[in-house]
């Protein structure tokens, strides 16, 4: 029998499939389809230290082998989410829960992981880089080493929880910025968010999202993000990766675990097929059979090795 069980930084999950943030909210609506409990852990929906309702209308377009979203972080607020998300998160699902951390300072950012330390079941913050930095004219925290770096130290002096900075590849150099993040204390990085693209309305010639771009994701993002997956993991010390981009399949999740993923987020998967997630950790003992393998974790940076 096939052993899926993965530990990130410390902390075990029973599989490494993970329903991605902004794909699966807080998990209440994926309750209704298919018990939560079979899920190695979830990461929820993006949450800000205050409300956020989101971009304007519209905020999603259609691709080829993928979408482009804009939806602009829209949360009900951290304490909220602790109120009354958390309690009922505990209801539903019984193992770890990542939590999607945001913000737009330093101050934010740290103070948001600050208020989740009491909250147990919170095993691991993964702290979205992909926000535009108020202080410094817009320009995004990952998108640069050393404005990464800052949000690394910030967040690792506000908690005891591990910490893993999830990337940006809307960069020249993901491999640098990945160590610039472990250099100042990360426990693990979580890579790819989305990549930064739009759409034109033929007949108004308009772009088809309010906001004008939106981040693309789905199977045609899925060899870009293995690819940064097999960068990071050359590049980053050893510390775990969550590799997430367009992963559909048992298949795909094998391969971002050979390129050197620990654990691996399916995130537009869930959008076209609510039952993609439970399918994927189905099938994943056949495909470890077939790649004659007994513990699922051998599969890690697998092709690196020959």
């Amino acid at each position: 029998m096939v052993d899926l069980s993965v530990t990130l930084a410390g902390v075990t999950l029973k599989n490494p499939i993970i329903p991605a943030s902004g794909t699966f909210g807080y998990g209440r609506e994926f309750a209704e389809v298919y018990d939560l409990d079979i899920l190695g852990s979830f990461s929820w929906k993006g949450t800000t230290r205050d409300p956020r309702p989101g971009n304007p209308q519209p905020r999603i377009a259609e691709s080829a082998a993928g979408m482009l979203n804009a939806v602009g972080l829209q949360n009900p607020g951290m304490e909220a989410v602790l109120r009354e998300e958390v309690p009922r998160i505990a209801e539903l699902f019984h193992g770890p829960v990542i939590a999607n951390v945001c913000g737009f300072s330093l101050e934010e950012y740290a103070e948001n992981c600050r208020m989740l330390e009491e909250a147990e079941q919170v095993r691991i913050l993964e702290v979205n880089i992909s926000c535009p930095n108020v202080h410094a004219g817009g320009k995004n925290f990952g998108s640069d080493p050393r404005s990464a770096a800052a949000v690394t130290r910030a967040v690792r002096a506000a908690t005891r929880k591990p910490v893993f900075l999830k990337l940006s590849p809307n960069v020249t150099d993901v491999a640098e910025i990945a160590r610039a993040c472990v250099e100042e204390g990360a426990d693990g990085l979580c890579l790819i968010n989305t990549l930064l693209g739009m759409r034109i309305d033929l007949r108004t010639r308009r772009p088809v999202i309010a906001n004008r771009t939106g981040g693309l994701s789905g199977p045609a993002v899925f060899p870009v993000a293995l690819r940064m997956v097999w960068d990071v993991y050359e590049a980053a010390g050893g510390v775990p990766i969550i590799g997430c981009g367009g992963v559909s399949s048992a298949e795909d999740a094998a391969e971002m675990m050979l390129a050197g993923a620990s654990a691996v987020e399916v995130g537009a998967a869930n959008l076209r097929d609510p039952y993609a997630c439970k399918t994927i950790i189905e099938n994943l003992p056949g495909v470890c059979a077939r790649l004659g393998v007994d513990h699922i974790s051998e599969l890690t940076g697998g092709a690196h090795h020959g």
